[in-house]
């Protein structure tokens, strides 16, 4: 995917990395020097949106996944607890409701590799798709942190599309079906799962990578001569994701209240955000194995795009992760009211040139202070019409009126349009959404699905390599 990049949106795209160098902004893919470490328990995008009578919430995990990146492939880590968190209401960012994912996956059998006679699906076989091994998962619902009530148990999880092949003898798809129609669409062998109590359904697996950017210009020190007047790259084209989906009633969502459609009601507008935790302590074995010990303790988190990326600084990143959203006005409220990357935007004298509109009567001085224009929207207390007190990077949902990025963030479905939140993230930043501010690059590579889980299908590893 390609399209024409000005001399504006060739610099604002520079400016990603002047605030935010060694990080990768796409939208939360290894952002921080810590999780950058640890994949499997990295947040990378987050969804919330209204669906008809549904709340839709994709948390998706795991960076840049290779579609071929065989014989071991990428998969929920069962070591690591992942949430989803719903705080409710104006004035409190306290879990109301806490979903809990935990993954499981069946060893692999220990086969005597000279045994001729034992079958195929041993653990001996160099094609791990064909050892038999597979993940599942529990849901967990707690209400306002206790009550723990398990929704469903035993969910299978979505393997990789590895390619025609494998469908066919490891996992006996039907010839004629393809692997979306196998494991998403149909009813009698698709891997969405209902939870119990009628309390909506939950998907997890390797989906398309909906989000786009162009890392490759950003990253090679600006690349402002390489991309001038030429045409970006998406490069998180041809990349899976991990996404555990959640598709849960609206009245489930609001307390078990009747949502009333209208008008902005605080009342009725939560705060969404992910997260993954591994145990304190881990403890390696001489032979090949590992234990676990101790208290979870939180090593990522994602609520609004593109915050601990391009707003909190690179010596606060990993503890951005490890903290919680109550107090990120105390731990980072500098960060988000003297935005870096205006004054770094500054030094590389963009105020100067492509970003001379953005300048208004009170100067560069007014876009590198006193930024509460940021908080208002990012709230929802600026254009909406909401009073919401309880401030930190949540991503607010206010359930009684139409979605759409701040008001949550939807998948456009049937389409390969994403809500470009990059653009308006760096419009209100650099800007304060006085010119629009475009990086170049702001459609998916492939379609969106009608239907949940929303995010098109993963790439397949037979046929597809990454970009193609």
């Amino acid at each position: 995917m390609m399209k024409r990049m000005t001399w504006t949106s060739a610099a604002l795209a520079a400016l990603t990395i002047l605030g935010t160098a060694g990080t990768a902004m796409a939208s939360s893919h290894g952002e921080a020097p810590g999780i950058g470490e640890d994949p499997r328990a990295d947040n990378t995008d987050l969804y919330a949106w209204v669906e008809g009578g549904n709340l839709v919430i994709l948390a998706n995990y795991i960076p840049l996944e290779e579609p071929a990146a065989g014989p071991n492939w990428h998969k929920f880590s069962d070591d690591v607890l992942y949430e989803v968190h719903i705080a409710r209401g104006p004035g409190s960012l306290d879990d109301a409701l806490t979903y809990q994912i935990r993954f499981s996956s069946s060893a692999y059998p220990a086969v005597d590799p000279g045994d001729l006679q034992a079958p195929v699906g041993g653990g001996k076989e160099f094609f791990s798709q064909l050892s038999g091994s597979e993940q599942t998962y529990s849901v967990t619902k707690l209400v306002n942190g206790k009550n723990p009530t398990v929704l469903v148990q035993n969910a299978k999880v979505a393997p990789p599309n590895v390619g025609p092949r494998t469908n066919t003898i490891a996992y006996q798809v039907p010839m004629g079906k393809t692997y979306e129609q196998f494991f998403v669409d149909e009813a009698a062998t698709s891997r969405v799962t209902a939870l119990g109590g009628g309390e909506g359904r939950v998907f997890a697996g390797p989906r398309d990578d909906g989000f786009s950017v162009d890392l490759g210009a950003v990253f090679d020190l600006a690349g402002l001569e390489t991309v001038l007047g030429g045409t970006p790259y998406d490069n998180v084209s041809g990349y899976n994701v991990h996404t555990i989906a959640l598709e849960i009633p609206l009245q489930v969502a609001n307390g078990g209240t009747a949502v009333v459609s209208g008008a902005a009601n605080d009342n009725q507008t939560i705060g969404v955000w992910a997260s993954a935790s591994r145990r304190k302590t881990r403890i390696l074995r001489r032979k090949e194995s590992a234990d676990s010990f101790g208290p979870w303790v939180q090593v990522s988190r994602l609520g609004l795009p593109l915050i601990n990326e391009a707003v909190i600084g690179i010596q606060d990143k990993d503890k951005f992760n490890r903290t919680h959203p109550k107090d990120d006005v105390a731990n980072f409220g500098a960060y988000i009211l003297n935005p870096v990357i205006v004054r770094d935007a500054e030094f590389a004298g963009f105020y100067a040139g492509p970003l001379a509109g953005c300048v208004g009567a009170g100067g560069v001085a007014a876009l590198k202070s006193n930024r509460t224009d940021i908080i208002d929207i990012i709230s929802l207390n600026g254009g909406l019409g909401h009073n919401i007190t309880a401030i930190g990077d949540v991503l607010r949902v206010d359930l009684g009126i139409p979605s759409g990025f701040p008001n949550g963030r939807k998948v456009n479905k049937g389409t390969n349009k994403e809500e470009d939140v990059t653009d308006t993230e760096l419009s209100l930043l650099l800007c304060k959404l006085a010119a629009p501010i475009a990086d170049g690059v702001d459609t998916n590579d492939a379609t969106f699905k009608n239907s949940f889980p929303y995010l098109a299908p993963p790439w397949e590893g037979a046929t597809r390599g990454k970009g193609e």
